[in-house]
């Protein structure tokens, strides 16, 4: 360890962010990096401890802690301060496929579990494994590195998502001929059609891609696996077929009035802006506009606020949140202690530009919809919420959030956005392979394998919806099973 007494000395220290008003002008990332000298003070105050619960990845209290993909953080946090980043890079990547993704967009539950943050500020766990990988792209030390040898076996991965990203990665350098498989018009899932490009701007997600087809993966685009390809094509070409396809089925509203003209998903809403961006930078208007509308948005997590920052860019009258759940606590409560993930009240990036816009917070707790008003030609008008409560159920013990008579409300509304989770994979794909499924609609595999021999899931089509770094580990997990299935054996 090279600074014995680090976390003493530096206070953290975020990389800086543009400031609302003005990063709401345009679609690019607003967080720029640290100098060297600071990002490896910032490393410095990496503890080393006993115990590094940051890449533990253990559930506690029935949340995940520390980082499941079990990065080596001591190791390359100690490395990244003496500058040593050839080595710093070389144990990021031993456990972390993407660290570019990850570094942008993962809710760092590395940091959550960081001993610093027990009595303090944690490490910026997550910004210094960003500017490690970045620092490593700009020396010129991330390059093509195609295997020396191949296996002769082949792998159809279904889905190009991080999920199917990570288990082609690894199965291509374990020499394997990977091919994968995506239904959209370019690769990368949800990396490239659901997290919107001020989060994750798609140039890196193309960076990484063009890497990957110099070490050999091929890459098919356009092609709908159980749809326009059939899902027996795939299992009698290749030797074994990884499905990572997501759990892109989103939970949908059940009210009077859910036809009304104006109601998207949020998936949809946050790709068709994203592919108008890439395509023509929101000229070809092929999108669903929210300029000078009134949105509400059905959904208090990630999603809901990525749907606030989009609908503040595109030019909307006003944005509000509608969230069923009560407002977290603004500091952590003595039944939510170290190193469990904090169940605390977070204000992202979207709430932030609201509020500097709008001037209070889109958010409105204990509420959910009861109606959809429409006026002419059935277009959306407003909405009817009404206020929730909790309340236990006196004969299973659970506490349900029940409808308060008497507090209904109309909001005004012309563009409504379900940004209220998935309930899964679409079934089709499992229907084309005839893998079975669990009680959640999920693609049962055991150890990643399915009911069907050769045919593998990962990622949120065997877990459900998840974060980008489980997804990760998902892929890296399914590669690992099918290299056992092809070779007898696996070092990956």
């Amino acid at each position: 360890m090279g600074k014995i007494t680090g976390f003493l000395e530096y206070q953290r220290q975020a990389n800086p962010a543009e400031a609302p008003l003005d990063r709401i002008e345009h679609w690019k990332e607003f967080h720029p990096r640290l100098q060297e000298a600071d990002r490896r003070q910032q490393g410095a105050r990496c503890m080393e401890c006993g115990i590094p619960f940051c890449q533990s990845g253990v559930q506690l209290n029935g949340m995940f802690t520390g980082c499941p993909l079990h990065n080596l953080v001591p190791e390359w946090n100690d490395l990244l301060f003496t500058g040593s980043l050839p080595q710093a890079l070389e144990r990021l990547r031993k456990a972390n496929n993407f660290p570019e993704f990850t570094g942008r967009v993962c809710p760092a539950l590395c940091e959550a579990a960081c001993t610093c943050g027990q009595h303090g500020d944690p490490v910026t766990v997550r910004e210094n494994e960003l500017g490690i990988i970045e620092e490593g792209y700009s020396r010129g030390l991330v390059k093509a590195e195609p295997p020396a040898h191949r296996s002769g076996k082949t792998v159809a991965v279904v889905g190009s998502g991080p999920s199917g990203l990570a288990a082609a990665d690894q199965l291509n350098r374990r020499g394997h001929s990977v091919t994968v498989f995506e239904r959209e018009d370019r690769v990368g899932g949800l990396l490239m059609y659901g997290i919107p490009n001020m989060k994750l701007e798609k140039k890196y997600v193309k960076r990484r891609v063009e890497i990957m087809e110099q070490e050999g993966v091929k890459f098919v685009t356009g092609v709908n696996v159980g749809g326009d390809k059939a899902a027996r094509e795939l299992l009698d070409s290749f030797d074994a077929v990884v499905l990572c396809t997501g759990a892109k089925q989103p939970r949908d509203l059940n009210v009077p009035g859910r036809d009304a003209k104006g109601v998207h998903f949020a998936v949809d809403f946050l790709a068709a802006t994203t592919k108008s961006l890439l395509n023509s930078k929101l000229k070809d208007g092929n999108y669903i506009s929210a300029a000078g509308k009134d949105v509400i948005i059905v959904g208090g997590g990630d999603t809901g606020n990525d749907c606030v920052g989009t609908a503040i860019r595109h030019g909307c009258k006003s944005v509000t949140q509608l969230e069923m759940m009560p407002k977290l606590p603004d500091c952590r409560t003595d039944d939510n202690r170290w190193p469990e993930w904090p169940r605390v009240c977070k204000t992202d990036y979207g709430q932030e530009e609201a509020i500097a816009l709008f001037g209070h917070d889109p958010r409105i707790y204990q509420t959910t919809v009861k109606e959809l008003l429409t006026g002419e030609n059935g277009e959306l008008r407003a909405v009817k919420t009404i206020k929730l409560e909790p309340k236990k159920d006196q004969k299973t013990g659970r506490v349900n959030m029940v409808e308060v008579p008497g507090t209904e409300e109309e909001l005004p509304c012309q563009l409504l956005l379900i940004a209220a989770g998935f309930l899964g994979p679409e079934a089709y794909v499992a229907q084309a392979f005839g893998v079975e499924t669990d009680a959640r609609s999920n693609l049962k595999a055991d150890n990643y394998a399915t009911s069907i021999p050769g045919v593998f899931a990962a990622g949120d089509a065997r877990r459900g919806q998840s974060l980008v770094v489980w997804a990760i580990a998902e892929g890296r997990g399914a590669a690992r099973a099918v290299d056992e299935y092809l070779m007898g054996y696996s070092y990956l």
